[in-house]
């Protein structure tokens, strides 16, 4: 919020997990600055970390994955603000795969079988697959042999490296399945870096919500108000601001809600993944 300077209303918070957070971080300033918010953001190497940043208040709106917004909304006795998130982050879904020569057709056929992970601290590729499975009745210590992959740590499945391990593992043979984002998996086909003639997707789990800015809800009303306006009046039609959008994946940006967070939440508890701190 305003500093002493008067200079800066806003400080805004994210992790830095790929070089092209600067580009888009650096564009989302001047647009915001352009519609009358000045602003500045603040880079963290995790999410944990950012997340000690929203709760001391040393930012006061991060760009969170769901895990972070419930790990913030723990510390900060069960009281969150979300004022908004991208169109690609609603509906968004996990995709369980395996190779096209393989007998899997449903969850149910995974039993006795190696299932791949991504990081242990990423929504869509660890923590929800685990809640899928269970769901589905499979008892997770008995019925399967799990293969994790922890490769980033601390971003929350942000850089993908881990889904990529998933889908090698898969491939060669080391996991009979596995389970990756839905946006991970499309994009792979489409870059020819999957081959469906080698590996196909057996079950989709149903939509739920993934990133968002979260804020304390002490952050006043009226300049919460504007920040949600303003990013909601970002054009994608307007080349200036293509780039950024494209970079950031997103056509337009929606209201917050937590849809699909109460399941993410249930599973990320029985794991002690809420009280994790930098």
């Amino acid at each position: 919020m305003q500093t002493q300077s008067g200079k800066i209303e806003l400080k805004i918070g994210a992790v830095a997990y790929a070089p092209k957070v600067v580009t888009i971080w650096e564009g989302m300033r001047e647009y915001l600055r352009g519609r009358g918010l000045r602003i500045e953001y603040v880079l963290y190497s995790s999410y944990p970390a950012l997340v000690d940043a929203l709760v001391a208040g040393h930012v006061d709106i991060p760009w969170n994955t769901p895990l972070a917004y419930l790990q913030a909304r723990e510390r900060l006795g069960g009281q969150c603000l979300v004022l908004g998130m991208r169109d690609s982050d609603v509906g968004f879904t996990t995709v369980f795969f395996t190779r096209t020569d393989s007998p899997i057709q449903s969850l149910g056929d995974l039993k006795g079988k190696r299932f791949a992970l991504g990081s242990r601290d990423s929504s869509h590729a660890a923590i929800l697959p685990l809640h899928f499975l269970r769901e589905a009745g499979l008892d997770l210590e008995k019925d399967l042999n799990l293969v994790r992959f922890d490769a980033d740590i601390g971003k929350h499945g942000d850089t993908g490296a881990s889904e990529q391990d998933v889908v090698r593992a898969v491939r060669e043979g080391s996991a009979d399945a596995g389970a990756i984002g839905s946006t991970t998996w499309d994009a792979s086909v489409a870059a020819g870096s999957i081959d469906t003639r080698t590996l196909r997707s057996f079950w989709t789990s149903h939509g739920y919500n993934h990133c968002n800015f979260t804020a304390q809800p002490r952050l006043p009303a009226a300049l919460a108000e504007r920040f949600t306006q303003a990013i909601q009046a970002m054009d994608y039609n307007d080349p200036k601001w293509n780039q950024i959008m494209n970079l950031e994946g997103l056509t337009q940006w929606l209201p917050g809600t937590t849809d699909g967070y109460d399941q993410l939440e249930r599973e990320a508890r029985r794991q002690g993944l809420l009280s994790e701190q930098a």
